[in-house]
């Protein structure tokens, strides 16, 4: 069902905006799809629908907005059907990505839901002459009289122009709640949760047959024994893409080991096996973009590396895909639905109006995956048999050798330091490619590489400032004058993208390390350190929020023999304009086989009003445990020809024997303040943490990531 068809359902109130060219900025992602009807559907029954383009990825932004719409409505959440990032129904609100969500589409639902009360409410007072308020989908009078919002509707259709501010409701009744998430019921039941549990009449399974290597051509392929083997239906291919479609899944696994041994492919060793080596020699794009002249004075200097990483989702990608002759659907977990639906229109062959994209959760993603690729599989697969719905799921060697990595990173810092240990001039390089190659085209796609005719990738680019890719949170948020060069590095040694905080989790892991190292110079305290250098009195806030409950200035250093015990400290802004993130650490480091151990972890965010206060402590949580993982754990391996790290034992995560004790995270809710982003401020703090703690533990700095158990032994031993 498209966007009109499902408007024509019956009486509706559709609030529709129309702006004028020269009309006021309108609030949130309303600014961008300014026609209410794109986010608001009130039925002449009384059911409610509000539409988002953003997606639930699990950061529980679903509730968020229901409450959201709730309160400005005045109903009740189950009242309201909530429809996300559909390419037929909701608003085009790009990615959900950079915590962007709350801040974009929970404002424009904030201020489309308010106004469509308004509209409500006045429509009823002057039905019933006399003022009226607004109680559970109802408009009231005073002396008890009644009508019902579906009443006020029926048989009409409304249409009104933008207002650029609303009349926001006061009450709290779902606002500031921590009220449960409904995403999660399905996903601990073993419900329906995701893609990977979409089932279609007359589905079919597709297995994909991956090239060992980057660039390696298929020079033949005996696909007999395949074909042959029970369930077989088809196998495609279409140039250097090669894949088999069974009737079940173990079927189409099966006749993917036989496909797969009958390949014959020509490889060619160019990965680079100095990675660091590589990209500090390769040609560079330098963009200033912070800018003050040096200053005389006592200059200490470092340098800080970060590997390739990976997304390393738990459940593999998916999709499914159904070729009509209407077109073409996928059900996919992106993050994207309307450039994916670009990506794939190009690769095969399609007006963009023809594919539909709707999005269902997928078990693990948060920055660009395999997601966009597997429905660029499944879409080139469901071409080849027209009319049935096709399943691909990747392999754990799929998702591991062919995702997106999130790029390797150096970074170089230089501060001279006045009389006092402050900061009087700051000089700060970041070399790093591009954080995100995300599809808008199909050559985007590892898809529209491979065909017959392949698809050339988007050309990488720099994302700009404020909020930047490899150079996101790259300019201190501190006081102190800085000079902050992004050499951007267009050439790529591995398949890169966005990996969740982009490159202000490095930036961010970077800048808190050296202020501690500048701390210890001017011997002052961390803490106090910090809070000399910022103004902002939020961030200071945050700061000592976090410090006081962790008991910073109670806190004794006990170390057993054979572990050395430490604290440590970190803050940032993400992106210098989303939330507010302090977080204190306490370690433990086994000196003789350089484990690491968090012991216990404290964080204080600001992001703004808290519509779901147990989901800001969440996101929290969560960035806490990814970033330590990333922190003591990751690192893509490869040859110099093929990617290694291919399974759990060549790419290890952080395991339950590892997560902290305790993590606590504490709330600071602003009533009436914007919203800010939230899903990943907490990864670069949390690393740059992680790093000041165990230098205190072991009287040992370390500034090249991981911070794993071979690199802190092999350091402790020297």
């Amino acid at each position: 069902m498209n966007r009109r068809q499902f408007l024509q359902t019956g009486g509706a109130l559709v609030v529709s905006f129309s702006i004028p060219a020269r009309a006021q900025k309108l609030p949130g992602a309303l600014d961008r799809s300014p026609q209410l009807d794109s986010w608001i559907r009130i039925g002449a029954d009384g059911g409610i629908t509000v539409f988002t383009g953003k997606a639930e990825l699990g950061q529980g932004v679903k509730t968020a907005l229901l409450q959201i719409a709730a309160e400005q409505l005045q109903v009740d959440m189950q009242a309201i059907k909530l429809v996300t990032a559909d390419t037929a129904l909701t608003p085009n609100e790009g990615y959900t990505a950079g915590s962007n969500s709350m801040k974009d589409s929970g404002t424009a639902i904030l201020n489309a839901a308010a106004q469509a009360r308004e509209i409500l409410l006045a429509e009823a007072s002057k039905r019933l002459g006399a003022p009226v308020t607004a109680q559970n989908g109802e408009a009231v009078t005073a002396d008890g009289r009644r009508i019902s919002y579906g009443q006020l509707v029926e048989g009409k259709l409304l249409s009104v122009r933008a207002a650029p501010e609303s009349k926001l409701s006061g009450a709290r009744r779902f606002v500031g709640k921590s009220i449960q998430r409904v995403d999660i019921p399905a996903k601990v039941t073993g419900g329906v949760a995701y893609v990977h549990d979409l089932r279609l009449p007359g589905m079919v399974h597709a297995r994909v047959v991956r090239p060992p290597s980057y660039g390696a051509e298929l020079k033949s392929v005996n696909t007999e024994a395949a074909a042959e083997m029970p369930g077989v239906i088809k196998i495609v291919r279409d140039g250097n893409f090669l894949a088999v479609v069974a009737g079940r899944e173990w079927e189409a696994v099966q006749a993917l080991r036989a496909l797969r041994a009958g390949c014959t492919w020509t490889e060619q060793a160019k990965l680079p096996r100095d990675v660091y080596a590589t990209l500090a020699a390769a040609p560079t794009q330098d963009i200033v973009i912070a800018d003050a002249p040096p200053v005389s004075g006592k200059v200490i200097e470092a340098a800080y590396t970060r590997p390739y990483q990976l997304h390393a989702a738990i459940g593999p990608s998916c999709a499914v895909a159904r070729y009509e002759s209407a077109g073409l659907t996928i059900w996919s977990h992106a993050q994207g639905m309307f450039p994916l639906r670009g990506a794939v229109a190009e690769l095969v062959g399609l007006p963009a109006e023809r594919v539909h994209c709707i999005h269902l959760e997928g078990s693990g993603c948060y920055g660009h995956n395999g997601a966009d690729d597997v429905a660029g599989d499944a879409a080139l697969i469901a071409r080849a048999l027209p009319g049935k719905p096709v399943r691909v799921q990747w392999m754990r060697e799929d998702e591991h050798a062919w995702e997106p990595y999130g790029p390797a990173m150096l970074t170089k810092v230089r501060a001279t330091l006045d009389g006092s240990g402050n900061v009087s001039a700051w000089q700060y390089e970041v070399l790093s490619n591009t954080h995100s190659t995300r599809p808008g085209k199909a050559g985007d796609l590892l898809a529209g590489r491979y065909v017959e005719k392949p698809f050339q990738p988007s050309p990488p680019r720099p994302l700009p400032q404020p909020e930047g890719g490899g150079d996101r949170n790259a300019i201190p948020l501190y006081r102190f004058p800085s000079r902050v060069t992004n050499r951007f590095i267009p050439e790529m040694p591995l398949r890169v993208s966005a990996l969740r905080g982009l490159g202000a989790y490095m930036n961010i892991f970077s800048i808190e390390s050296f202020i501690d190292e500048l701390a210890q110079a001017a011997r002052v305290d961390p803490v106090e350190y910090r809070l000399r250098q910022l103004e902002d009195p939020r961030a200071r806030e945050v700061i000592k929020l976090a410090a006081e409950r962790f008991g910073w200035n109670a806190y004794k250093k006990e170390n057993a023999p054979q572990n050395g015990h430490g604290r440590g400290f970190a803050f940032a802004r993400y992106k210098n304009l989303a939330a507010y993130v302090a977080i204190a650490m306490e370690v433990d480091v086994e000196r003789e086989t350089g484990d690491v151990r968090v012991k216990r972890v404290v964080a204080a965010v600001d992001s703004g009003e808290a519509i779901n206060p147990d989901g800001i402590k969440n996101q929290i949580e969560g960035g806490i445990l990814q970033s330590i993982s990333w922190t003591t754990f990751e690192s893509a391996m490869f040859n110099d020809t093929r990617i290694t790290s291919r399974d759990w034992s060549s790419y290890p995560i952080l395991r339950f024997s590892h997560v902290p004790t305790s993590v606590e995270a504490h709330v600071i809710d602003r009533p009436g303040e914007h919203f800010l982003g939230t899903g990943e401020a907490a990864q670069g703090p949390t690393a740059g943490a992680l790093a000041n703690a165990i230098a205190h533990a072991t009287g040992v700095r370390i500034r090249d990531l991981p911070l794993n158990r071979a690199r802190l032994k092999q350091v402790l031993a020297a």
